[in-house]
């Protein structure tokens, strides 16, 4: 590759290389590190054994959401485990100096909403965080990706970590999105193409109309969902979107350092003739509202689409008989009109307030279905208050549906939300691995507007239906 032509991956990723090691990973710096109460507590053990300091305290920064309960968060919270991993990550932030919004503050939320929110996620940047959707992040033109709890205390004692540089990846997709599609069913779609390993070992940039006419909690969306197609990690170019979504934002630049800041960022953009390994073209008019009926994100269709044969199926064969049988489908059955007994919106997919105003657009001036049980979580308190000074409130509890407090909820078992064993819900969340939102729990992953279509019917239906 000459110098004269480099994709915006690269020009994140060299900026940031302290160190190359021959046939080895790059030592590489580290903008911002968010932290949570799940895999730090262990990270901060290592550094208090071996008697080190956090290196940049205000490059990190610690929010409570994934053991948190969704309901009376005033109360003390009731699961021992929870307890203590909630209250190891208040204090290992006081002991180091860390930033902590814990249970209560005005800042909470899960910490992929909250770090775009309030301006720490900026385009160029590098972030980490011990939790594989980071890749959310990379809506903003920056490399985010998850590590695993040894690389969290790396990343606390040297603000560094030690990374092959991954294969690249472009995934263009053109035209113009129809009815009732959102930024959801174009990542479902993608991953249902190329099958819930097909990005491994790649860094993919998405590229093309779709993207560019894409709001900035869209593209959040897709990044998020990058990793479920095993990728290491997605980014999107930054734009006028971007900018204008940052400009003002709590940490965002201000003043002299603003300008300053657009100009570089006006720069993260692939340069023509630059080369990926691996390049894929989609177009929008293909793409329909999306569910899944399997045990991995990748097994997913249009909802107007029957259940496919598994002969049709990448991966056919006994793990796709296996994954129907979990789930209670067959091959060749309809998807619209399947039982749903939960309907579960938030996570760091769609917790936002746009994935409310479109559950909303759906819910308003009817009735949610006797059958279902409905968990609304915000993604953060400021989406909380959003919610509420937009009127969405309203809508929902007119029509029986009731708002939970911040956190990552019924997303991943780990806290009181739960789905349990045999029941099905339609989850605008990421996984939809065996038990991954209940131990024998049925997900079937879409978006905020299929979500709605199940809760006001009782059954899996087409929201177009509605629009």
């Amino acid at each position: 590759m000459s110098n004269m032509s480099a994709t915006l991956f690269d020009k994140v990723w060299d900026a940031h290389v302290i160190r190359k090691i021959e046939d080895g990973p790059d030592v590489f710096f580290i903008d911002r590190h968010f932290i949570h109460e799940v895999t730090s507590p262990v990270a901060f053990l290592g550094l208090q054994t071996r008697g080190i300091s956090v290196m940049f305290p205000d490059r990190t920064f610690a929010t409570a959401d994934h053991n948190t309960p969704t309901i009376n968060q005033h109360l003390p919270v009731q699961d021992p485990l929870s307890a203590n991993q909630l209250q190891a990550l208040e204090d290992n932030s006081a002991k180091y100096g860390i930033s902590h919004w814990g249970l209560g503050n005005p800042k909470n939320g899960i910490v992929h909403v909250v770090g775009p929110e309030n301006g720490i996620t900026l385009p160029g940047m590098t972030i980490v965080c011990g939790d594989s959707h980071t890749s959310t992040h990379g809506a903003f033109g920056a490399i985010a990706f998850g590590i695993g709890t040894s690389e969290v205390e790396m990343v606390l004692s040297s603000q560094c970590i030690m990374q092959p540089k991954p294969k690249k990846m472009r995934i263009n997709v053109n035209g113009k999105l129809g009815k009732g599609v959102s930024p959801k069913d174009v990542a479902l779609y993608i991953i249902a193409q190329i099958t819930a390993s097909g990005a491994t070992g790649y860094f993919v940039e998405y590229a093309g109309e779709v993207f560019e006419n894409m709001s900035m909690e869209g593209r959040m969306t897709v990044c998020n969902m990058s990793i479920e197609s095993g990728a290491r990690g997605g980014m999107i170019a930054p734009d006028e979107t971007t900018f204008a979504y940052l400009k003002g934002r709590d940490m965002a630049p201000k003043g002299e350092a603003w300008d300053k800041a657009i100009a570089y960022w006006k720069t993260l953009k692939t340069d023509a003739g630059a080369q990926f390994d691996l390049e894929l073209n989609f177009h929008a008019d293909n793409i329909e509202p999306q569910i899944t009926y399997g045990t991995n994100p990748g097994l997913g269709t249009g909802i107007s689409a029957n259940i496919p044969l598994s002969s049709a199926v990448k991966d056919g064969g006994a793990s796709y008989k296996k994954s129907l049988e979990y789930m209670g489908f067959a091959e060749d059955e309809k998807i619209i009109g399947k039982q749903v007994d939960y309907v579960f919106l938030g996570s760091c997919t769609n917790g936002r307030i746009e994935d409310f105003r479109d559950f909303a657009s759906i819910v308003k001036g009817r009735k949610k279905a006797d059958n279902i049980t409905a968990w609304l979580v915000p993604g953060s308190h400021i989406v909380e208050a959003q919610i509420k000074e937009e009127g969405i409130l309203d809508i929902l509890n007119e029509a029986g549906f009731l708002l939970r407090q911040p956190g990552c909820s019924a997303c991943l078992a780990m806290n009181d939300d739960k789905v349990p064993a045999g029941k099905y819900a339609v989850s605008t969340s990421n996984r939809n691995f065996e038990g991954r939102q209940g131990p024998g729990s049925r997900t079937l992953l879409a978006s905020p507007l299929v979500a709605a279509a199940a809760a006001v019917t009782g059954v899996v239906t087409d929201p177009r239906d509605f629009l």
